[in-house]
């Protein structure tokens, strides 16, 4: 009788240890589980207006790269005014709310796209910022997009005044490429650094958009909102899927776990029994 007792308790505990072990695995694969891959694609929609190479970043929700109405960052500052976007990569790679990144490796002329990929959880915040070269400071991009649990979502990008630099519209105060990517020559050699005399301490708003200054004009470098289309797509995942009984780690893990709670289960019922059992013997 005794004997029959001890083994009952040593399978209700086996069977606790078991499911309890399951219980701790199962939440970590999972978490794990859920991360994926995203390909954002950046088109632009302009006829005049190339962008430079963008910048994607997926966060959380402490942070956010731009806000209309209030004052740009000197990181978006730099992309807005000079396309500089070496500041803002340094900014993100620092940051604890920053899951992942990706830069562009070149300009995005009109017509055309570019994709870049990142890692992340459905939830997630994607944001984006580019600049429209032809101008002093304008740029596009999106701020704070819940990464999609599946498929993909698609939304429009303004253009953007970064309220930092007076729009001069001219050769002489932008940068370099503006001429030869959009094929208006110019004797200005343009430049890649702010200019202080053109401070303006502003507030990101809506750009006015081209006003045919002294060197652009409305028939070449304007534009229409939106300028560019934001498509984020789940990269479809290779293998088989994950599911919890796939073979990829995060598969492999959450497998395990749910047979350790099965097996946990299956052995505190029979610990039961066994109980249940011994206990009628003793009546």
């Amino acid at each position: 009788m005794k004997k029959t007792m001890s083994r009952a308790a040593v399978l209700a505990m086996l069977g606790a240890a078991l499911a309890a072990l399951g219980l701790l695995v199962a939440p970590g694969a999972q978490a794990q589980q859920a991360t994926q891959t995203y390909d954002v694609t950046i088109e632009n929609l302009t006829d005049g207006q190339p962008f430079t190479p963008p910048v994607v970043v997926a966060h959380s929700d402490a942070i956010d790269i731009f806000q209309t109405g209030e004052a740009a960052s000197s990181e978006l500052i730099q992309i807005a005014e000079n396309g500089n976007n070496d500041p803002m990569v340094a900014l993100l790679s620092a940051s604890s709310d920053v899951i992942d990144y990706a830069t562009g490796s070149a300009p995005i002329k009109p017509g055309e796209s570019a994709t870049l990929s990142i890692d992340a959880m459905p939830g997630d915040k994607l944001s984006a910022a580019f600049m429209l070269i032809c101008t002093n400071d304008g740029f596009s991009g999106v701020d704070s997009l819940a990464l999609p649990v599946s498929g993909s979502q698609s939304v429009d990008g303004n253009a953007y005044d970064a309220g930092s630099e007076t729009n001069t519209e001219d050769f002489v105060d932008i940068v370099p490429p503006c001429q030869a990517l959009v094929g208006v020559m110019s004797d200005d050699p343009g430049t890649g650094e702010s200019n202080p005399a053109l401070a303006e301490g502003g507030v990101i708003s809506m750009h006015a958009g081209m006003q045919g200054g002294t060197d652009l004009t409305v028939a070449d470098h304007g534009w229409t909102d939106p300028v560019a289309r934001i498509t984020v797509a789940v990269q479809p995942a290779g293998g088989l899927p994950s599911s919890g009984t796939g073979l990829g780690d995060a598969g492999t893990n959450f497998g395990w776990a749910l047979y350790a709670a099965a097996a946990g289960a299956l052995l505190l019922i029979l610990g039961g029994a066994t109980l249940v059992a011994s206990r009628r013997t003793v009546h």
